[in-house]
């Protein structure tokens, strides 16, 4: 993988880890699909393989992913669900021909369309976002408490009480600027 794409974040639900790939929202954005290739790089990690991917598909991806992220931001917190948002998230659940399929393993996967379209994969996902915000998983939507990320995240944790959306990048980094600001205090 050529070292000027940022790694993906990788998280178990679909929907929400769809939106990590614009991270730092409220700092300095990385942009995890910058070009049609990575969004199908980001595809298969999901098992959503598709054979190509257009400027234009990049473009319908990004503005899913944008309305994901408005939706669950607002579910969130409580507001109202912005309508044109919830309208790009229903308008894409139902433009893909994507199927649930049971593995032989008696797994789920997706098995898309004939040709492997973006649509189809874009369909998954906004499904699994419309699950997910309708409340039909276990767990709870919140948001990072990173005043520079504030990324949606499904919270499945025991307590439901997750602060962050990837222990791993914001609670770390959180972690270490608390960790100074209390070591530059006993300096004092």
């Amino acid at each position: 993988m050529p070292a000027e794409f940022p790694d993906f974040r990788l998280g178990t639900v679909l929907a929400t880890s769809f939106t990590g790939t614009l991270s730092e929202r409220h700092g300095n954005a990385v942009e995890r699909i910058p070009v049609p290739h990575r969004l199908i790089d980001w595809l298969a990690v999901y098992g959503l393989a598709v054979d190509s991917c257009t400027e234009a598909q990049l473009d319908l991806a990004r503005e899913l992913r944008e309305s994901i992220h408005a939706v669950a931001t607002a579910a969130a917190i409580g507001d109202a669900l912005p309508a044109s948002a919830v309208n790009v998230i229903n308008d894409r659940s139902a433009q893909g021909r994507a199927a649930a399929v049971l593995t032989p393993e008696g797994e789920r996967r997706w098995l898309l369309g004939s040709a492997s379209r973006v649509e189809d994969a874009l369909s998954v996902i906004a499904a699994d976002a419309i699950g997910v915000i309708a409340g039909e998983r276990d767990g709870r939507l919140a948001l990072c408490a990173s005043p520079t990320c504030r990324a949606a995240f499904f919270d499945t944790s025991r307590s439901r009480t997750r602060r962050w959306c990837d222990m791993n990048t914001c609670g770390n980094r959180q972690k270490k600027a608390r960790f100074h600001a209390h070591q530059r205090e006993r300096q004092h």
